[in-house]
């Protein structure tokens, strides 16, 4: 299997450059072919601008949309993002390695996002969900978060950790890819906030890195995220009155 890692944090060298080492040494221990996607690291730029745009459809109006699709017919994307939709294209599965900033996943993702997933290339009107681009392939997000796993329940004080992660998994699912439940670890303290002594703080960071090793020898084997697709949904996009979902207490 091919598999993609993007990881989105500053330090090579931080918790989350380690849980990236851990997935490379088992992934490629397992067979697989494993390729890093280092979005700071290679400077990728998140911010979508005109100027991207050589050949401009409208020169007096930027409309986002309308360069993307015409630029992808015409072969004429930046480099950066031709290069990183290359990557997509091998990768049966991607795995998102992120830390959890302001209930989210830092600007340089969020900016991939953006600049990479084109309208009328990777994704359209018809082109989406159950029935988008990347259908039949997988995606993972591996994130990290400061505070305790109890903060991140339904009522705990962080919010509940399923809808600070929707928005991103959502995303991946509009553009066809089969998202799995992600991994999260929890209470990664630093910047001067502590829960726990140093001595039990690296005993847990070595506790989380296992657990992702253990996760991964099976990862292509779990099911996905249970979405509804095209044929759930009535002609305005509201999941039908006939669907078993309705009626779940």
């Amino acid at each position: 299997m091919n598999i993609l890692i993007v990881l989105a944090h500053p330090e090579r060298a931080s918790f989350n450059g380690g849980l990236v080492d851990v997935a490379i040494e088992t992934l490629c221990g397992a067979g697989h072919k494993v390729e890093i996607d280092d979005l700071y690291g290679e400077g990728f730029d998140p911010v979508e601008r005109a100027s991207w745009y050589g050949e401009r459809v409208d020169e007096g109006y930027f409309a986002t949309l309308t360069e993307q699709r015409a630029h992808y017919d015409a072969g004429l994307l930046p480099a950066d993002v031709q290069r990183e939709i290359a990557r997509l294209d091998w990768a049966d599965l991607v795995i998102f390695q992120f830390p959890l900033w302001w209930h989210a996943q830092p600007a340089i993702l969020k900016g991939w996002f953006d600049r990479v997933l084109i309208y009328g290339g990777l994704y359209s009107g018809r082109m989406r969900y159950d029935h988008g681009y990347f259908r039949g392939r997988k995606a993972v997000c591996s994130v990290t978060a400061a505070s305790p796993e109890q903060a991140f329940m339904p009522f705990g004080r962080a919010g509940n950790m399923v809808e600070w992660l929707w928005p991103i998994h959502s995303s991946l699912y509009y553009v066809g890819y089969e998202v799995l439940a992600p991994q999260v670890s929890y209470g990664v303290q630093g910047g001067g906030i502590s829960y726990q002594d140093e001595g039990k703080f690296r005993a847990q960071l070595e506790v989380m890195k296992n657990r992702w090793a253990s996760r991964l020898i099976d990862l292509d084997n779990e099911c996905p995220i249970p979405f509804t697709g095209w044929d759930d949904w009535d002609e305005a996009g509201v999941l039908r009155q006939s669907h078993p979902m309705r009626w779940r207490l």
